[in-house]
């Protein structure tokens, strides 16, 4: 197999005297779309940055497309992040700029285009997601699907090698859903592209992804594909795959005694 757009290699990172991620090795190939699932607080969305140069991590490696971003300079990072595209997990669309304009922004912050250029390829950027039509519309008169759907349009305004998605189907209705699913996948097909989906949506990643690493404690825990991930007996995909209250992943986080936390004296016959 080639190598690996995206390669983490016994990475560490944490705060303090506290580890986030520890251990985690990971690899993406071109043309993949991979999705990243965990409970709350595993460290997910870390990973994403550590990828994108916005931390560094304590120990291990972290390359992507064969550069090891920990030891970039500011203007290889910057360099890389020009092949990155990022769709936030609400959209985070600029609420003072139109549609067109927004999604023109990287092309006129990153790309010496004349405006007729820049005219074209926002155009081309809507209209693959749908929303050609919306082009003079402001934030606020978009529903979240079709805002949901602008912010992809600009995170693939420079043609990115590799897209990171932080959460992109939380709070879509079920049709909304279903058309960002679609265009993930047929953007990152038709882009030759790979993409990294951090999600808690099962049904929709396991529809549309190529392969699945689940996290727990900061750790890679359980890998494979999406008929391997559905097969599994491995108690922890289990739970999170069928939405079960307790199991590995448990409900309580651990405490001291319920009763001693209250004061009480418990009384044994």
């Amino acid at each position: 197999m080639s190598t690996p757009l995206v390669q983490l290699d016994q990475v560490r990172f944490g705060y303090g005297d506290h580890d986030i991620l520890s251990d985690l090795s990971l690899t993406v190939q071109r043309g993949q779309v991979v999705a990243i699932m965990g409970g709350s607080g595993s460290g997910k969305t870390t990973l994403l940055r550590l990828i994108g140069g916005q931390l560094r991590a304590r120990a291990g490696r972290v390359l992507v497309d064969g550069a090891d971003v920990g030891g970039m300079n500011e203007t290889a990072l910057y360099d890389m992040r020009r092949k990155l595209g990022m769709l936030f997990q609400f959209g985070a669309l600029f609420t003072d700029l139109s549609v067109f304009d927004n999604v023109a922004f990287p092309l006129r912050e990153r790309a010496k285009l004349p405006e007729s250029i820049i005219r074209d390829l926002v155009l081309m950027k809507l209209h693959a997601v749908g929303l050609r039509g919306a082009a003079n519309l402001m934030p606020f008169e978009l529903s979240g699907g079709m805002a949901r759907r602008v912010a992809l349009a600009r995170a693939i305004a420079l043609d990115p090698m590799l897209m990171l998605y932080d959460e992109p189907f939380t709070g879509l209705d079920p049709i909304s859903l279903a058309t960002i699913g679609q265009l993930i996948r047929e953007l990152n097909d038709a882009l030759g592209a790979a993409s990294i989906v951090v999600t808690h949506d099962v049904a929709e990643s396991l529809s549309l992804v190529d392969y699945v690493y689940f996290m727990a404690d900061g750790k890679v825990i359980a890998q494979g594909t999406p008929d391997e991930v559905r097969a599994s007996d491995h108690p922890f995909v289990k739970q999170f795959i069928n939405g079960e209250p307790d199991g590995p992943l448990p409900f309580h986080k651990p405490a001291a005694p319920y009763a001693q936390e209250l004061g009480l004296e418990i009384v044994r016959a």
